[in-house]
């Protein structure tokens, strides 16, 4: 059986961040990584539980399905990026990386680096992981 490759788009934020910070966010990481073309359309957004509403409200506009992730699980992931002021507040050094990792599963890889939001106040990572064919995608 053929695997499916999952492209999850993992999102951390300021809580000053608005829905339009992260639709930027979003199209930036697409642009950078050409995702819609070279590894087909992000097929899930993920955020920690305490982040979820905005992730979703972005979800339903985008038609993309949305997945929570643990918070306590955050600092247990090996991210990229290294900020101390993401390490301070919820111990990684990337929301973004280590949600979309999370939400991607064991033995998911990310495309690179988390990228910034133009206004600065949200952050997005890109993770792909591959499941067994008729494995709901």
């Amino acid at each position: 059986m053929k695997p499916l490759t999952l492209r999850i788009a993992g999102f951390g934020f300021r809580s000053e961040a608005t829905l339009e910070s992260l639709g930027q966010a979003l199209d930036q990481l697409i642009d950078q990584y050409g995702v819609v073309y070279k590894y087909g359309p992000i097929n899930r957004l993920a955020a920690a539980r305490s982040m979820l509403p905005l992730v979703e409200e972005l979800g339903r506009l985008r038609n993309i399905e949305v997945i929570a992730v643990a918070d306590a699980e955050l600092s247990t992931v090996t991210t990229l990026t290294h900020s101390n002021q993401s390490m301070q507040a919820r111990g990684t050094g990337s929301v973004a990386e280590a949600v979309a990792l999370l939400a991607a599963g064991p033995g998911a890889t990310l495309l690179g680096p988390r990228i910034i939001s133009a206004d600065r106040k949200a952050t997005a990572a890109l993770a792909l992981s591959e499941v067994p064919e008729g494995t709901t995608e």
